[in-house]
Formats: structure tokens, sequence, C-alpha cells
């Protein structure tokens, strides 16, 4: 039976979430080149944003999970290779407060947004306090943008799933390394877990229009 998005996506019990979609991440000059290539091949942030603005518009929650990062390096390791490489970066990286570490400017963030912080991890959830935040809001349903399929969308939409959340991933709104791969996460995991949709599709049913399957 076809999923009604505008039923599981009703503005007052639903956050809009980017993850990740900060200037040193997926912007130029990062370290991550190959993931900042994937979102301005894919073209997610136009049609991303158009789902934050339609969230803001309609009274849903947006949030945004960030990495940051001490200029001591404090609560952070390398104990995998993708905080190894991070680490090497040159640049003041995602230190709190600088430019590659504020999310991009087509999203914001808004007057009202959320910012979920963190130093170590590899999902929005770990160690986090996104889960207070979302059941303080009587949140039952997460809409995820952003980065990457690889890691931290999947291990966050694990973990939302886990704690009884309602899942909603436009695949246009989201990317990964390489982009056969990501096409693959998508379809033979998050598929499986999450309602995948599209950014259009998710602006209409914010609005109280359309569904989904």
């Amino acid at each position: 039976m076809p999923i009604e998005l505008k039923d599981i996506l009703q503005p007052k019990s639903t956050a809009v979430i980017t993850v990740e979609c900060q200037r040193g991440v997926i912007g130029s000059g990062g370290p991550l080149s190959a993931l900042a290539d994937a979102v301005r091949d894919s073209g997610l942030v136009p049609r991303a944003a158009r789902v934050l603005d339609a969230a803001r518009a309609t009274g849903a929650a947006v949030m945004h999970g960030t990495v940051v990062r001490r200029p001591d390096g404090g609560g952070t390791t390398a104990n995998c290779r993708l905080f190894a490489v991070a680490r090497k970066a040159k640049g003041p990286g995602l230190l709190a407060g600088s430019e590659p570490q504020q999310i991009v400017p087509e999203f914001g963030p808004g007057e009202n947004d959320y910012f979920v912080p963190r130093h170590h991890g590899v999902s929005l959830f770990h160690d986090t306090e996104l889960d207070s935040l979302l059941r303080s809001l009587g949140v039952r349903t997460v809409v995820l943008l952003g980065v990457s399929l690889n890691v931290a969308l999947l291990g966050t939409t694990i973990e939302a799933v886990n704690r009884g959340y309602q899942v909603v991933m436009p695949h246009d709104g989201v990317t990964g390394t390489p982009l056969e791969y990501a096409k693959m996460v998508l379809e033979h995991t998050v598929r499986i877990l999450a309602t995948v949709t599209t950014c259009a599709e998710i602006v209409d049913a914010l609005n109280g229009e359309g569904a989904a399957s």
C-alpha cells in the first residue's frame, strides 16, 4: 500500500535536517574534494534549499547537523581513515566559528533553525542532543538532506530508525561517492529503512499536497 507523504510529513511533527552541509565539507577547497564534486555534479543544493524553505514556511523544524573541531584537537581522534584525512587537511578546518565550519549559504540559517554540533563520531545522533531535541519538539518524522550516503546519512538513518523515528530521504537531495555507489546504497539499503522520494514531493507534502510510494 503506497505511503501518503502528506500523512507522515505533518509540519508540527516533522524535522528537516541537513547533514554536514558545511562550507568546509561540500564547498570547494575542503579535504573531501570528491564529495564536493559529487554535490556540485548532482545539483542537490538548490533542490534541498527549497525543502528547507518549505519547512520554515509551514512550521516544520529545521536543523543542521555539523562537525566542529577545537583548535587543540581535543575530543577528536584519528581512529579511522576518514578522521585521519580530516586531521591532515591544510587550513583552519572545521573550527567553531570559522568560515569552513558554517553551513553553505544557500541553506541559511533561518532565524529559528537549530544547530546540532558534534566533535566525534559519524552519525548525527552520536553523543549529541539531537534525540532529546527531537522528542521535546514532538517530532516523529525526520527528513535527511546532504552528505554522505557512504557514512553519515546511512548511520543517521539507522540510528533514527532504532529510536522509532520515521525517516524520509529525497534521492535528489543527498549524495555520496562515487555516484554509482551512492545510488546502490539508496536502492539496496536506505530504501528498506526509509521512504525514498524527491525534494519536490517533500515540498508538496509539507504543503498538504501529493503522495509517493
